[in-house]
Parts: structure tokens; sequence; C-alpha cells
């Protein structure tokens, strides 16, 4: 880290604020800025953050990017039977975007966040890429896969190498507040988990339809597509005798499709809008093995890319993974440690 002036992405949370502390203490000249992504965002957070730390903060207004690039999103996909994943969304097109847009506007070097994982450069190639973090349970690299070779070259990410134990009791051990705040599970503009109120209110009421079992017949009633995910076995309000999970969701139908115990697992996987880091998009053919991560939990998982269509591809994992679900991401990693993201794309 050559740069002297550092952008902090600050949320009022324990990571950014101890990324902001650990810059300032290794001697860079750092400025915090939080995004204000929603009309309920707590920027107070952040602004008590930035105060302890002892670094200026800006207050960023992000809320028309947020709004077309996470919520519209979020929205649409689970209109269309996909479950998104915003961070990915707003990683790419609102936090860091707007990070580093603030960042060249204003004279700072480099952006950077609370993010576990590594930025790296291919000393042969040149591009820029995600590693994982040293700290497997916290791994972040699954959410930056979207990320642009202009923004990965201005993103520093100082966590990359510590657990989450460590920083706690660094900043513990500083009587930072932030290390006193509960980590938040939930997404940010959801903070009570309640997706399908915030998505009626801005769509309409999704009507009923039916569930359909594994022989194409009718056997009982949902009550609206945007209620179900593929994979999902609880919650689903129809007792066949069985345990059954959703494999399919179909919008043009209005149908939610169910199988017994065994049938949600699948090898075969389509992705679409591919989006290249550490690989370039002509080092992509048929017969490319690579780890395959299909989520944010799962273990990048054998697989081989069976054939391109232009920013398509079908893949096929060794072993059939459980719930392939529309509208998640699939990044693939190298096929040799499974730490670098090759490149990556949606689940179609």
């Amino acid at each position: 880290m050559g740069c002297r002036r550092i952008l902090v992405g600050m949320s009022g949370g324990l990571d950014s604020t101890y990324t902001a502390l650990y810059l300032k203490e290794h001697g860079f000249d750092v400025c915090g800025a939080v995004l204000r992504m929603t009309e309920e965002t707590d920027t107070d957070s952040a602004v008590l953050a930035a105060e302890q730390v002892g670094v200026p903060l800006h207050i960023v207004d992000a809320r028309e990017a947020f709004r077309e690039h996470v919520i519209d999103d979020f929205v649409h996909a689970y209109a269309a039977g996909r479950t998104p994943n915003p961070c990915v969304e707003c990683n790419r097109y609102v936090k860091i975007a707007l990070l580093c847009d603030f960042a060249e506007q204003n004279g700072y070097d480099h952006v950077s966040t609370g993010h576990y994982a590594r930025i790296l450069q291919d000393e042969t190639s040149g591009r820029y890429y995600v590693r994982r973090g040293d700290d497997l349970r916290k791994d972040q690299s699954y959410v930056l896969w979207q990320l642009t070779q202009k923004q990965l070259s201005m993103l520093i990410t100082p966590l990359a190498h510590m657990d989450k134990k460590e920083i706690w009791e660094a900043a513990s051990a500083r009587g930072l507040r932030a290390a006193e705040a509960k980590e938040s599970q939930d997404i940010c503009f959801l903070p009570n988990g309640g997706y399908v109120d915030f998505i009626e209110e801005r769509l309409g009421t999704f009507p009923p339809g039916d569930f359909i079992d594994e022989n194409g017949a009718a056997v009982g009633k949902h009550k609206g597509i945007i209620r179900y995910t593929v994979g999902q076995r609880k919650g689903l309000g129809i007792a066949l005798g069985h345990p059954v999970f959703v494999t399919k969701i179909d919008p043009t139908d209005n149908t939610v499709h169910l199988a017994p115990a065994g049938q949600e697992y699948g090898n075969c996987v389509t992705v679409e809008g591919l989006h290249f880091q550490r690989m370039r998009d002509e080092e992509l053919i048929p017969g490319f093995r690579a780890l395959v991560k299909i989520r944010y939990a799962a273990q990048p998982a054998p697989a081989e890319v069976l054939s391109i269509d232009g920013e398509r591809l079908t893949l096929a994992f060794e072993t059939p993974q459980r719930a392939v679900t529309p509208g998640q991401s699939a990044v693939f990693y190298d096929a040799e440690n499974g730490n670098s993201v090759l490149f990556g794309g949606k689940i179609c």
C-alpha cells in the first residue's frame, strides 16, 4: 500500500470502524464516507465511529443508485421466480462504485472497506482479482465477483489477513463502541426480514396458484410465488404425507413445483451474465474445470464447463448440489485450491 490518502467506507459497524482505525494507526491519511442508501439509513453510528477513531466523515447520497440497482432488482427478481443476492449488486453498482467515484473526485488515492477478502494483481496478466480471506468463516469473496478491474485496482481490504475474534479483541482493547454492536444478519433495507410485504407494497398482491408435484399433478394451492424459494422445505403450508421441497418456481404459469427429498439435488447448471476477474473471457473453453460456489454459505465444489454460448455457459458438478437456485451467483474459483476468483455469473 504505497498510497497515502484513503477513503474508508464506514457504516458504524465493527469491521469498517476497525478498518479506519487500522489504516490510521499505520500512518495513512484516512477519511470516512457513509453511504445513505435509504431514508432509514443509520448514519449516526458512522458519525460516532468516525469521531471516536478521529477521522473526518462524508455523507454520500446513494439513494437513487441503491433504489435502481438493488431494491428494483430485488423486487423484480422475486417476481420472476428468482432468489436474488442484493449484496452482489450493491457492491458492484452502489457501495464500491460510489466510493470509487467520490475518491476520484476528491483526491483520494484508494478506497477501503471492511470486507474479509484479498485484492491481488496477477503478475503475468496484470489483472486484478479477489482472493478468499484468511478467515474462511467470514470470507466475502463470493459477493465481490462483479467488481470491475478499475474498482479492484482502487480497493484495499486490510481485514483480509485477520479473523473476526482478533478484530473484536483489538477493538475492545481500544474501547471502540463498535465492538459492542451486534452483527447484522439481515438485508440492510429489510431489518425485520419482511420481504414479502416489502415487495407487495411495490408490485401489488401476488395471487395464489397451484403446487405441482413431480408427476405434473396439481396437489394444492400456494400463497403467491414470492413466498417461496428453490430448496425450501419448511413453511410450505401443504401436507402430502412425506417431506417435499421446492424444485422450481414458474412465474408464467404461477406454479410452484415440489418433489420428494433427494430430488432437490442437481448437477447441471446454466449460468449467464459472465464477468471475468483473474481469467480473461477468451480463456474459457468447454472442458474448463474449476471449483464453483453457488451460494454464500456453500463450499466451492468441482465442476466442468460443458458448453459456452456468448455470456452463458452450462456446467456439470462432479457431485449433485442441493437447491441450485436461479438468481443466486455461481462464482468460479481456481481448481488448484479454490482461493482465487476467476469469474462469475448468475444462475438462470
